[in-house]
């Protein structure tokens, strides 16, 4: 008689690995619906499905599921947000990131809904079009809360530790998106001011926080393509925040323009990823970066590969450290020219 394997599996991450898609899907239909806007306050199954007219016993399971995933708290049949969520995903909220999370599953999903297929067919022979401004408008403007809800001031705070920086009259956000970590800066110096550079489409989404955050008089903003545009000059501190990947394929003349813009004794700062363990890690960087990979595009820099580029480039002296960010580790290097 043949016996079964004498095995003592530990399998539980495979399973919570498998269970993934289920786990975003709830997540991004409860964001689609408002679901945590009705949860500030204990409320049953049956009376979120009359707010959102929903399936009532549909709607309970969502809830169990949330609450599975540690966004809801559920005694006695109601149903609340926790702590994070209320802050996080409440769409009244000034640090909601729903906006985020669509996003990202938006700009990921068709090419990873059938990843067997990419890797049998390998690369297009069209590269996807990273040019559409529309898009990176949307992405912008769907960014700007996770920036304003505390990585803009953890930058800020660091910046203003610079050596020099109370001397410092222009700085320029290169790729800046939604702005905020210009603003935050800025808001840091007494009278430092501020140039946002991207594409036209996302300066106009720049321009509403501008205006937001009463800041007309010392930040401005200047549209186009900083691959292959001038990006002005005469600049204290120039700061690139997750940007430089697109101008990977030319880091190097990139750098070395960027050193040109620079003031005599200017800063650069560059804030950005850093794979590690052979570019397996961080995960959360490694797993996010997987549709650009399968979309051809290897844009992901290596740990220490933007300061060794600031050192080609002629930079007196660049110093790197590690930063905890609220998304993952990311890098955080300092060229002084």
């Amino acid at each position: 008689m043949k016996k079964l394997p004498e095995l003592n599996l530990q399998i539980d991450s495979l399973f919570d690995i498998a269970n993934g898609h289920t786990k975003s899907q709830l997540l991004l239909a409860a964001i689609e619906l408002k679901v945590f806007d009705y949860l500030s306050t204990p409320q049953s199954a049956e009376a979120v499905a009359d707010k959102l007219d929903t399936h009532p016993e549909y709607t309970r399971f969502l809830l169990d599921g949330l609450t599975a995933l540690n966004l809801v708290f559920k005694k006695d049949g109601c149903y609340h947000n926790c702590p994070d969520t209320q802050v996080t995903l409440h769409s009244q909220s000034p640090a909601y990131l729903g906006k985020m999370f669509s996003m990202m599953d938006q700009m990921s999903s068709s090419i990873m809904a059938d990843i067997g297929q990419r890797l049998r067919s390998g690369p297009s022979d069209e590269p996807v079009d990273l040019g559409n401004e529309a898009i990176w408008a949307a992405h912008a403007r769907s960014m700007a809360n996770y920036q304003r809800s505390g990585a803009a001031q953890q930058m800020a705070t660091r910046i203003a530790q610079i050596e020099g920086f109370e001397s410092f009259e222009k700085m320029l956000d290169l790729g800046g998106g939604p702005g905020l970590y210009c603003l935050a800066m800025v808001a840091e110096h007494p009278n430092m001011r501020g140039v946002i550079f991207d594409q036209p489409a996302v300066t106009q989404v720049a321009e509403e926080f501008i205006a937001e955050y009463e800041m007309a008089d010392r930040v401005t903003t200047m549209g186009g393509d900083y691959l292959n545009d001038p990006i002005g000059e005469g600049y204290d501190l120039i700061w690139a925040s997750a940007t430089l990947n697109f101008a990977r394929a030319g880091l190097d003349a990139m750098i070395e323009k960027i050193h040109h813009a620079l003031k005599p004794g200017g800063v650069f700062v560059s804030h950005a990823d850093g794979l590690t363990q052979e570019r397996t890690q961080p995960a959360a960087y490694v797993l996010g970066s997987m549709a650009w990979m399968f979309s051809g595009q290897d844009i992901m820099f290596n740990s220490g590969e933007i300061a060794e580029a600031m050192k080609r480039a002629g930079f007196a002296s660049v110093e790197s450290a590690t930063v905890e960010t609220p998304m993952m580790p990311m890098e955080l290097d300092i060229a002084r020219k």
